[in-house]
């Protein structure tokens, strides 16, 4: 009998995980979302970099998955023929203070493996990016760009072609299990499922708690603020251009990225969202759900100096600019023009911790991708093989 899997969510991890699922188990699969496009909100909001591991603990999911699932975008996107570019990314020291923590970097980016990992000097980082400053540079080589959307768009069929269905439109209302199924009430229909794999991103909390488990981890959401670069103003980035990130936080800073199309944007920041889709400041419906979790509280009281300085920076353009023209002095204000933002789904424990690491629980016949931040697009295939290497064990 064909064994029918149910996943929550059409993002790219979503889709991803459907594929798999349909493709290597043979699965009857069935995508549901809320919304009526794939890929509309972490999927479709992002800045489109395919990260190469240089970041992540060594010996964590993100940094195992993140090396995998470059190697497997690479590969999908050559066989779909989608755009995929190996711009590069220069992680640049700004002052001598920030070198060590540099140093750093480049030693855990060798540890995970990252190719072709090149330490810099200032003279030599402006070989790569001859409008950058610094004073010292990490060179990956590999880190490339792609369309994820598109990818997403891709999955998609894959999963129709494979026999599977996404059901756009269709809001999860309702989750029980019964009889060793799950049945899940989505839109006006019911559908029982042998095993049910949430991928739900910033309305994980809400599905999980129609599932009936909460978890010791909530959805914090976290906007994202980018401008983009006018006119020839873009001629003045060839690639990626990161700061050197803060490691107490799982957030890369105010950096400078190429995009697929062409477009270069300056961000992002990460400012508390008011909502869990919460684009604009005067998005607010879910503050009260938000400040409800303790977590909450405790990483405010934890951050809330940089927190205030985040919030400055959503609301002054001055303070994009003054972290733009820390790499790429150059720009001026009429340089950058707001544009499209995102907004992150950040796991936050109990005890006002940031999760860093991936993280699905499984709980019966339901496994929840609790934690699925940054480089979850990147990583999304890899991701997708790690949770079909679960699903066998999903209790009945």
């Amino acid at each position: 009998m064909t064994e029918r899997i149910g996943v929550v969510g059409a993002g790219i991890v979503g889709l991803a995980v459907a594929r798999e699922l349909a493709r290597t188990r043979g699965a009857e699969v069935t995508v549901l979302d809320k919304e009526n496009r794939v890929g509309a909100h972490q999927t479709g909001h992002n800045s489109g970099v395919v990260h190469a591991g240089i970041y992540y603990q060594p010996g964590s999911l993100k940094a195992r998955l993140c090396r995998e699932g470059m190697a497997l975008m690479r590969e999908y996107c050559a066989e779909h023929g989608l755009p995929y570019d190996e711009v590069g990314k220069l992680v640049i020291a700004s002052t001598g203070a920030e070198k060590p923590r540099l140093k750093a970097l480049a030693e855990r980016a060798r540890a995970n493996g990252v190719p072709g990992i090149a330490e810099l000097d200032a003279l030599a980082l402006r070989e790569i990016e001859p409008h950058a400053v610094g004073v010292a540079a990490v060179h990956s080589p590999h880190t490339a760009i792609c369309d994820f959307p598109a990818v997403a768009r891709r999955l998609a069929q894959d999963v129709a072609d494979l026999g599977g269905s996404v059901r756009l439109a269709h809001p999860v209302r309702a989750i029980r299990e019964i009889s060793g199924k799950v049945e899940v009430l989505a839109a006006k229909r019911r559908f029982t499922f042998d095993r049910l794999v949430v991928c739900a991103g910033l309305g994980t909390d809400a599905v999980a708690r129609m599932a009936g488990h909460r978890g010791e981890v909530r959805i914090v959401p976290f906007r994202g603020e980018y401008y983009a670069l006018a006119g020839r103003s873009r001629d003045l980035v060839n690639g990626l251009i990161y700061p050197v990130p803060d490691p107490r936080y799982p957030f890369l800073g105010v950096h400078l990225t190429r995009k697929i199309d062409g477009e270069v944007v300056v961000g992002p920041n990460a400012v508390l969202a008011l909502a869990y889709e919460g684009y604009r400041w005067r998005d607010v419906k879910d503050l009260p759900k938000i400040l409800s979790w303790q977590g909450t509280y405790r990483m405010a009281r934890n951050h809330w100096r940089t927190g205030i300085k985040e919030v400055y920076g959503s609301l002054a353009k001055g303070a994009f600019l003054r972290a733009a023209r820390r790499y790429v002095p150059e720009l001026t204000a009429a340089d950058l023009v707001r544009t499209e933002g995102g907004v992150r789904a950040q796991a936050v424990g109990r005890d006002g911790s940031l999760v860093d690491d991936f993280v699905v629980d499984v709980h019966g016949p339901i496994a929840l991708v609790r934690n699925a931040p940054s480089p979850a697009a990147t990583s999304s295939l890899a991701i997708a093989r790690h949770i079909a290497g679960i699903v066998p064990a999903l209790t009945r």
